[in-house]
C-alpha cells in the first residue's frame, strides 16, 4: 500500500494532462501552465504538440521526449530517474488523456513503485463526449479500447458482449468501421442500439444514432476522422410464465411455499409473481 502524501518530499512530480480532441479552445489553463512550467514534456508526437502550443499562444519551456507506444518502455527509466530527481514531468497524448489507449500506463506504475507523486490535470475525453452525446444509458458503462482488428477475434469479441448489461464505449479506425459494424450486427443483433461519434469537437463533428444495421449500412462507404462507437446494452427480454412455471413447481416440491417459489422465480427472471403464479397452478392441474 502506497499513498502520495507520503512520498519523498525532494522527489518530483508526474503530470497526466488531457489535451483537446480538436479544438483548442477546450485546452484548460492548468494545461497551459504545465505546458509552459515543466522540466520535461513527453509527448506522443511532438509534431502535434508544437501546433498545439501554438494555437495556446504558449511556449514549451521543458525538454521534449517523444513518449509513443514503440518507446515507450525504453523511454520510462529515464524519466522516473528524473522525477527522483525533482523534476516535473508532463506526459500529453495526441488528444485526450494519457494512458487511455494511449502511452502512459506504464509510465504511471513505473512513478507509484518508485514512490513518485502522480497527478492529473483533467479535461477532454473521447470516451465520455461519446458516450454523453450518443443519447444510450449513462448510469453503467465500459471502455473496451480498441475493437480488434481480425475478422475471428472481433466475433469473439462481441460474443463476449452479447449479454453486456452494461453500455459500451470503444474505438475504431475510420477504415475498419464498417466491417466493424456488420460484424456487430450479425453477432449482436441488427436492432441493438448504437452511436458512431466521428471527430468529435472538430469542425466535421458528426454523430449518427440508430440500430447496428442502419449504422452499418452508412459506414459502408467512405468514413474519415477519428471515431469513437457507443454500443447500448444488451436489452434482457423476459420469458413467459408459462416457460417457468416447471421450475417454480421444483422449488415448491423441495419444500418452499407456492407463492413464495413463485416469487422468488419471478423476481430473477423479471416476470410478475401472480402471473407466474397461475401458470404453476394450472401446471400441477
Amino acid at each position: 500500500m502506497s499513498a502520495d502524501s507520503a512520498r519523498r518530499p525532494e522527489g518530483g512530480v508526474l503530470l497526466l494532462a488531457a489535451t483537446p480532441l480538436g479544438n483548442p479552445d477546450d485546452a484548460s489553463q492548468r494545461l497551459r501552465d504545465a505546458l509552459a512550467t515543466a522540466d520535461v514534456v513527453a509527448v506522443e508526437d511532438t509534431r502535434r504538440l508544437g501546433r498545439l502550443a501554438a494555437a495556446l499562444g504558449v511556449t514549451v519551456g521543458g525538454r521534449k521526449v517523444s513518449f509513443y507506444e514503440d518507446v515507450e518502455r525504453d523511454r520510462i527509466p529515464r524519466l522516473v530517474e528524473d522525477l527522483q530527481g525533482g523534476a516535473t514531468v508532463l506526459v500529453v497524448t495526441d488528444a485526450g488523456m494519457p494512458a487511455v489507449s494511449d502511452p502512459g500506463y506504464r509510465l504511471v506504475a513505473a512513478a507509484v513503485e518508485a514512490d513518485v507523486l502522480v497527478r492529473c490535470l483533467p479535461g477532454p475525453s473521447a470516451v465520455l463526449a461519446a458516450l454523453a452525446v450518443s443519447g444510450l444509458p449513462t448510469d453503467r458503462f465500459c471502455f473496451e479500447g480498441f475493437a480488434p482488428r481480425t475478422e475471428h477475434k472481433r466475433d469473439r469479441w462481441f460474443s463476449e458482449l452479447a449479454d453486456e448489461p452494461r453500455t459500451v464505449v470503444f474505438f475504431e479506425s475510420p477504415r475498419r468501421l464498417g466491417r466493424t459494424l456488420d460484424v456487430a450486427a450479425r453477432v449482436l443483433g441488427a436492432d441493438r442500439r448504437a452511436a458512431v461519434c466521428r471527430e468529435l469537437t472538430k469542425t466535421h463533428e458528426e454523430v449518427l444514432r440508430g440500430t447496428l444495421g442502419e449504422l452499418a449500412v452508412w459506414a459502408a462507404g467512405d468514413v474519415l476522422g477519428e471515431i469513437t462507437v457507443v454500443l447500448g446494452p444488451a436489452v434482457r427480454t423476459a420469458p413467459e410464465p408459462d416457460d417457468l412455471a416447471a421450475e417454480v413447481l421444483a422449488r415448491a416440491a423441495a419444500g418452499v411455499r407456492l407463492k413464495e417459489a413463485a416469487k422468488e422465480v419471478g423476481t430473477a427472471h423479471g416476470v410478475p409473481t401472480n402471473a407466474l403464479y397461475e401458470s404453476a397452478l394450472k401446471l400441477r392441474g
